[in-house]
């Protein structure tokens, strides 16, 4: 945590947070959970999804620390690849439509199932693996130290960030119902937002020195 500047770690937080908030598959099976099932339900779900960030903290870790130390064609594809996967992130944020939320025959869960669920829709999704390899390491400097602890460190911390991001959704579940269903301006600020966040991320990732 030492070799992350105050300026860096909360710009990352900053960037996690709005990334974060923004609808999407997770956070919308946390809030029909919560709605069905009670907050509980929710935080079981949050902490399902966050356990199974930890499966990308480790290969992204253990992965952009090697592509950083290998050549430089593999260091400049993977920021290709990056640039690519964020600039389609901004263009699906800009074009995303308001979430609708259906809470017809949705399957019954026990608290066990609920936390399995959360640990397999995270740990299985690749996009995720390829998310965490194209923004964490904007964040980090391999001149001030340990590339693969900064890396984990960011992981670590994003996960704090995504562990309340979701939790606040669970516990306001009542609320964000009836905005999420109703509310297409909100959704489409919020979702304009991360667009903008992703383009900005992009432009800085094609500026990223080995």
């Amino acid at each position: 945590m030492s070799m992350l500047s105050v300026d860096v770690l909360i710009g990352f937080i900053v960037a996690s947070t709005l990334i974060s908030y923004a609808p999407g598959p997770d956070n919308i099976f946390v809030l029909i959970q919560s709605i069905l099932h009670g907050r509980k339900a929710g935080i079981v779900v949050t902490l399902g999804l966050c356990t199974g960030l930890l499966f990308h903290t480790v290969a992204v870790t253990l992965g952009v620390a090697a592509i950083f130390q290998a050549s430089a064609l593999a260091f400049t594809l993977l920021k290709v690849v990056g640039v690519g996967y964020l600039l389609y992130l901004a263009f699906i944020s800009f074009r995303a439509a308001a979430a609708k939320v259906s809470l017809s025959d949705q399957p019954q869960f026990s608290a066990m199932q609920l936390y399995r669920r959360g640990i397999l829709m995270s740990s299985t999704n690749p996009k995720l693996a390829i998310f965490f390899m194209a923004f964490l390491p904007q964040f980090a400097d391999p001149a001030v130290g340990s590339l693969s602890q900064q890396l984990f460190t960011l992981s670590m911390v994003f996960i704090v960030v995504a562990f309340f991001v979701m939790s606040s959704v669970a516990l306001l579940s009542g609320s964000l119902r009836g905005w999420i269903q109703d509310s297409e301006l909100g959704q489409s600020i919020i979702n304009k937002v991360a667009g903008t966040v992703f383009v900005g991320l992009a432009l800085k990732l094609v500026t990223t020195e080995r």
